[in-house]
């Protein structure tokens, strides 16, 4: 394996080389396994799989390739047969007009085979070219399908994480691998007739033909072996080069292009990493050229012998000039077609390293998906209970959470506080069903959240975060979409609006509710993030006033982007949410937002450290009371002293 070379730029920009973790997916050993003959007994179980996809997309579409490819090697057994024929007569006693009339059904026939040939051959492609479409959109939908039901917990997990990032390519290559497919079907089945033809003709030349191809395949496979390996080495150096092109030209970071001159500073290291990458290239060219040096030589050699062969049969008598022309033809015929094969098993090895990998994801996805069954959640819950829970990431020592309990009655507003990495995230999503704690219970009324139906949990809980997704569709649907199976026209989504105080947002958009809230597209708008924030207010309510039953409303830093004003007026409408039905937590940083929660619990390296009211805890002086004065001192020092005169202003009159 060549590693790349480390280019300045890469070293000042990344610290070094950057090398695809390849691992933990299988491939860093696949160039070990790319042999003639690992890949020729791997190749059933790889069409198989393709197979049972192409079967399940369109079954007439598959068995007309089927037809259509046998139909084609049959033409070119009969071919070379009436090339045999047509020897016999050209070289046959007679004038050359009976040798030629002679000849003239043998022309026919092969003509006629031609044009049937070239039937199936259009017949196949159809078919073929209406298989892949199919097959990538079936490979996509179980991808994104098994995908969307794992555990959270899965997709936290870094290697669970890595192999949803490479599974994505499994759908293309399987689309790929129908072409593939149909491409080594057909070599094997010219391959197949113009072997039986040789053997007809004669033994001797059937081994003769393996020999010329032989070379050929072994060039082919070499060559592949060194691009794969390169692809692999390098797809993290091309990537980010791609990276640094795609910042000159982002939104995003136009500014800072542009006023800290950026930008030739990225060129010029887009310019290094490139030379790079193309010195690669090269040596990748070089070494291919010089492959197939090799090949062709020893394939031409093994022609050379060949040819000897056939010449000491024709004058040993063992063969006619005759059945020697049609040999000379079937034997060129045959290597061609054995060559493309080689290719053909060699593209199929190739992309079959992406579908195992997206089979081996679908295998792991099921595994770790969310159960779809368990008992039934009661309509009425008095209150949900969390009880002695523990938790802990895979990739961590100490735990997130740690033996922390609390309750939360229908109808209270409960506030959870502490510093960044005391585990308030990671506690709501245990809260909400997204995680299961590894230790201790989570009880909706009497029923433990493990053996509950958990589409039901999800159903009962809303959750409004800090970085809420900003979906890139209309305003209407970004709120609808807080419960998306239950229909909405402008007038059900305007009590949410209000609500919200989104009004004067939607107000100004240029279709209102029907506006395209995604930038990347002609037409559409962008909010700022304060607005963003009140439509997400506004979908939390739309979905926690369409539920019929007890729920629970997760708020997790909902005022970030708000001004003074608006954060007093959203922390009043979320409290507001809280009812006999509904209990309310609210996670912030802004204590102005939880001195009025019915119970406030303070969290600190994953332990549960106090908990009472806003008064209670300010008398107790705690970590909730120094937490609360740091923040009010912060807000004193930042009160905006006397403002000066300017100079120019007329003096103020003495009214003393």
């Amino acid at each position: 394996m060549v590693e790349p070379t480390v280019s300045a730029a890469e070293q000042e920009l990344f610290g070094g080389p950057l090398r695809y973790n390849t691992a933990w997916a299988e491939h860093e050993r696949a160039r070990l396994d790319l042999t003639m003959l690992s890949a020729i007994r791997a190749m059933p179980r790889l069409v198989g799989g393709t197979l049972r996809r192409a079967w399940a997309a369109d079954r007439p579409a598959l068995l007309a390739v089927g037809v259509s490819e046998i139909g084609q090697g049959i033409a070119a057994a009969v071919t070379l047969l009436a090339v045999n024929a047509v020897m016999h007569a050209v070289l046959g006693d007679g004038t050359p007009l009976d040798r030629l009339h002679s000849a003239l059904p043998a022309l026919i026939a092969a003509a006629a085979v031609a044009v049937v040939n070239a039937g199936l051959a259009c017949w196949s492609t159809s078919r073929a070219g209406r298989l892949e479409p199919l097959v990538e959109r079936i490979a996509t939908t179980e991808y994104l399908a098994a995908a969307a039901v794992v555990e959270l917990e899965a997709i936290e997990d870094p290697e669970f994480r890595r192999l949803i990032d490479v599974a994505q390519y499994g759908a293309a290559s399987a689309r790929r691998m129908i072409s593939a497919c149909v491409a080594a079907l057909n070599g094997i089945i010219s391959l197949i007739a113009t072997a039986g033809v040789l053997t007809v003709l004669h033994p001797a030349l059937l081994p003769m033909l393996l020999l010329i191809a032989a070379p050929r395949g072994w060039g082919a496979m070499r060559v592949a072996q060194e691009r794969y390996v390169s692809v692999m080495t390098w797809v993290e150096h091309v990537r980010a080069s791609r990276l640094i092109g795609n910042l000159l030209t982002e939104r995003s970071a136009a500014q800072e292009v542009r006023i800290h001159a950026v930008g030739p500073f990225l060129l010029e290291k887009y310019r290094g990493m490139a030379e790079s990458a193309e010195a690669e290239q090269k040596r990748l060219a070089n070494g291919k050229a010089l492959t197939e040096l090799v090949a062709a030589a020893a394939s031409g050699v093994a022609m050379a012998c060949t040819y000897g062969v056939m010449l000491w049969l024709i004058t040993a008598g063992h063969m006619s000039l005759a059945v020697a022309g049609t040999a000379v033809i079937a034997v060129r015929s045959g290597s061609a077609s054995l060559g493309a094969l080689v290719m053909n098993v060699n593209d199929l090895h190739e992309e079959s390293l992406y579908v195992q990998d997206h089979d081996r994801f679908l295998t792991q996805a099921a595994r770790r998906a969310i159960p779809v069954s368990g008992e039934q959640l009661p309509a009425r819950v008095d209150r949900v209970v969390l009880d002695k829970v523990t938790y802990r990431y895979p990739d961590r020592d100490a735990p997130a959470l740690d033996g922390v309990s609390l309750t939360l009655p229908m109808g209270s507003v409960t506030a959870v506080v502490g510093e960044n990495g005391s585990g308030k995230s990671t506690l709501m999503k245990v809260l909400a069903g997204l995680l299961l704690p590894q230790s201790g219970t989570v009880r909706w009324g009497e029923a433990e959240v493990s053996g509950l139906d958990r589409t039901q949990v999800f159903d009962r809980v809303s959750l409004l975060t800090q970085d809420f997704e900003r979906w890139p569709v209309t305003a209407a649907l970004n709120i609808r979409i807080g419960r998306p199976d239950r229909e909405a026209d402008q007038d059900d989504l305007r009590p949410s609006v209000e609500y919200a105080g989104a009004s004067s947002v939607i107000a100004k958009l240029p279709h209102g509710l029907r506006t395209l809230l995604a930038r990347m597209f002609r037409g559409a708008s962008e909010l700022s993030g304060g607005e963003w924030q009140k439509i997400g207010l506004a979908r939390t309510h739309w979905r926690t006033a369409t539920c019929p039953a007890d729920s629970v409303l997760i708020v997790d830093e909902p005022t970030s982007a708000l001004d003074p004003e608006a954060e007093i007026a959203a922390f009043d409408s979320i409290r507001r949410l809280a009812g006999p039905h509904r209990a309310v937590v609210l996670v912030t940083h802004r204590m102005s937002g939880v001195r009025h929660a019915d119970t406030i619990y303070v969290l600190n390296e994953g332990r549960l450290t106090e908990h009472g009211s806003h008064d209670e805890l300010i008398a107790a002086r705690g970590r909730y009371a120094a937490m609360f004065r740091t923040q009010a001192a912060q807000y004193a020092q930042h009160t905006p002293a006397t403002r000066l005169p300017h100079p120019s202003a007329p003096p103020v009159p003495d009214l003393s």
